[in-house]
């Protein structure tokens, strides 16, 4: 990453005077902090079987579309824009190559239902002990279906703003605003779907809550967060994980009320 601010503006003069291999490259290995950043973040989520090296071309993918289509005379930060293409490179890649197994699916088709089930019977909000005592299964593989669903649940939600055009090809969570293109629908289904998480996180407990916010928001490690709460590593995980479960179960209940 180059800190010199006169670098990186030679950096993109050369390039604006001549776009050849040479130059982009330059710009490409000035910028590779973004793809390894965000290909770190993403991949939290992600099943242990996806390969960290293929989410990084997803994101080198989306670097390149942005120094290609990086408008200069717009008061915008180059690092906010490529940050936008490079996680929805990712997502859009994600989403093509149906990441989530068989065998995850189905495993998440049954904790849907025993969850319902549970429900029903216990009264209650149930737990992954719960669940894993139900289904005769490990509280850590409970949990790590539950997240890679939540994450599913999120790339679904990307793919509700999908239009035909090649100009609108990020999902609702990486819409450029283009005041000079406006997309009134898309900007509806954009509120409607934050709207929608907004009042899942709240129903949340306070250090739930907490934790989504300085992860996903702030973007700190589980160490980082732990030492603000006062709380060990390994507890912020697990807050995180329950927090996931709440919120991807609330969420659908959500929708499944709202399109009755």
């Amino acid at each position: 990453m180059v800190k010199d601010k006169t670098i990186e503006d030679n950096l993109w003069r050369k390039w604006l005077n001549n776009k050849n291999e040479d130059n982009t490259n330059e710009l490409i290995e000035n910028y590779m902090y973004l793809v390894h950043y965000h290909v770190q973040r993403i991949a939290i989520n992600l099943p242990k079987s996806v390969n960290k090296d293929d989410i990084k071309s997803l994101g080198l993918f989306g670097l390149y579309d942005a120094i290609l289509k990086f408008d200069h005379s717009r008061e915008l930060k180059f690092d906010t824009y490529a940050s936008f293409r490079i996680k929805g490179a990712i997502i859009d890649g994600l989403r093509k190559e149906d990441w989530l197994p068989r065998t995850t699916r189905d495993k998440v088709k049954r904790i849907d239902q025993t969850i319902e089930i549970l429900e029903q019977s216990l009264q209650r909000e149930v737990s992954v002990q719960d669940i894993a005592t139900y289904l005769d299964l490990k509280p850590g593989e409970v949990e790590e279906v539950l997240k890679d669903s939540f994450f599913a649940n999120l790339l679904s939600m990307e793919e509700k703003s999908k239009h035909n055009t090649e100009d609108t090809k990020e999902g609702i969570g990486y819409l450029i605003p283009d005041e000079r293109e406006p997309q009134p629908e898309a900007t509806i289904v954009q509120q409607e779907n934050y709207q929608e998480l907004s009042q899942c996180i709240k129903k949340l407990n306070e250090n739930e809550q907490m934790v989504l916010s300085l992860f996903y928001e702030k973007e700190l490690t589980f160490t980082e967060v732990g030492k603000i709460l006062g709380l060990t590593t390994s507890r912020i995980s697990q807050i995180h994980k329950q927090a996931i479960m709440k919120v991807r179960q609330l969420y659908q209940n959500y929708n499944s009320i709202g399109g009755a």
